[in-house]
């Protein structure tokens, strides 16, 4: 970037900063700077920023700025394949999460480059500790990758779509696990309270903050776009309810959209990508979902004479030999408190039981001393 480029974009920046002060909506700051802002990139606001912080410019000020950056940025983020996304569907929380998350990157960005510029341990303490706060919220993005991983990938997977959920997931988990690097960084900085230590914990931050902001445009222009052509609402209504007990990291109320089928899970999917999904999936995903052709999923999981267990599908003997499997030994008694079942380990042994318990009372299958505890353990159920 040109020095030139430089001062014309802090001068916007300045601009933007006296509208805030001003009470300017974002509406309107939309009109008056939504060209313009575009043309910043997620990657070149450090720099500005650094800038900003050199003229006098506070701390606080310049955290505003990155949540003002994210709303003005939310039209280019979004894009327009998702302007008829309903609010409150799986792809406006999705996409509204990752405006969280970037507002969060940026911040982490910020902090990071101030720590490189630090001239004393006293300066870099204070960005440290607020690089600390940022980066304990920024591990709610663990949530958000998690919902990708769990409800998104399984679909396109099922069509087929393999490569872009692996590299999708590849690059979410290095994300996790360097931002765990961080954290342990950071602390080991302000308790040895050395420049050179420092410096590490910024310039591991500021590649993170690159990471994150490079997965939140790889998500809201190719990842979302597609699976909004491709999934059904059916699928929508089964990663809504899911996505909800999972939780969102963003406001879900007032929402106006609902499913108006029952859920699709990916194993009852037989629909196959139809010719106009394609030539409406975004040009990357399209060149990378073909490459070496599409290979649908068809296993059929749930066999005849399998038990539903809610969370799937074994026969008898798979639920007998799953029993026989587990660390533990269980004796089960219905509502009439009378012993109907009771599993045998093979890794670990319990008290010895027999068959001739079947049909018992519980609390017979127990020494007299122990009746009247077993009698309140059970009453307790």
């Amino acid at each position: 970037m040109s020095n030139s480029g430089i001062s014309r974009k802090i001068e916007i920046m300045k601009n933007l900063l006296k509208a805030i002060h001003k009470g300017e909506n974002v509406e309107e700051l939309k009109k008056k700077f939504g060209d313009v802002i575009a043309q910043i990139s997620p990657f070149e606001i450090p720099l500005i920023e650094q800038h900003l912080v050199v003229e006098g410019v506070s701390v606080e000020e310049i955290l505003r700025l990155c949540d003002l950056h994210v709303e003005l940025f939310r039209d280019y983020l979004a894009g327009k394949e998702l302007s008829n996304v309903p609010k409150g569907h799986p792809v406006d929380l999705f996409v509204k999460e990752n405006e969280l998350i970037l507002k969060q990157s940026e911040a982490l960005g910020f902090y990071s480059s101030m720590l490189l510029k630090a001239q004393s341990i006293e300066e870099a303490s204070r960005y440290l500790q607020g690089l600390l706060n940022v980066v304990n919220s920024l591990r709610a993005l663990r949530s958000h990758y998690r919902k990708v991983q769990m409800l998104l990938f399984p679909y396109l997977e099922r069509r087929g779509i393999i490569a872009i959920p692996r590299v999708l997931w590849g690059r979410e988990d290095q994300v996790v696990v360097k931002l765990r690097k961080l954290s342990e960084e950071i602390k080991k900085a302000l308790e040895l309270r050395g420049l050179e230590d420092i410096r590490r914990v910024g310039e591991l931050g500021i590649d993170i903050a690159k990471d994150v902001g490079e997965l939140v445009f790889r998500e809201n222009k190719i990842l979302f776009p597609a699976v909004w052509t491709l999934f059904s609402e059916g699928e929508w209504s089964a990663i809504a309810k899911i996505a909800d007990e999972i939780g969102w990291i963003v406001d879900v109320k007032d929402r106006e959209w609902s499913p108006r089928e029952k859920p699709v899970l990916p194993y009852e999917l037989k629909v196959p990508i139809e010719l106009q999904q394609l030539e409406n999936l975004p040009p990357e995903f399209k060149d990378i979902a073909l490459r070496g052709g599409l290979n649908p999923d068809t296993y059929e999981i749930k066999e005849e004479g399998d038990v539903d267990l809610e969370t799937g599908y074994l026969n008898v003997e798979e639920v007998k030999e799953l029993i026989r499997s587990l660390p533990i030994e269980v004796t089960y008694a219905d509502k009439n408190d009378r012993v109907t079942f009771y599993s045998e380990s093979k890794l670990r042994k319990g008290f010895v039981r027999t068959k001739t318990i079947l049909g018992r009372r519980l609390e017979f299958c127990h020494p007299p001393r122990l009746e009247k505890l077993v009698r309140s353990v059970v009453d307790e159920l």
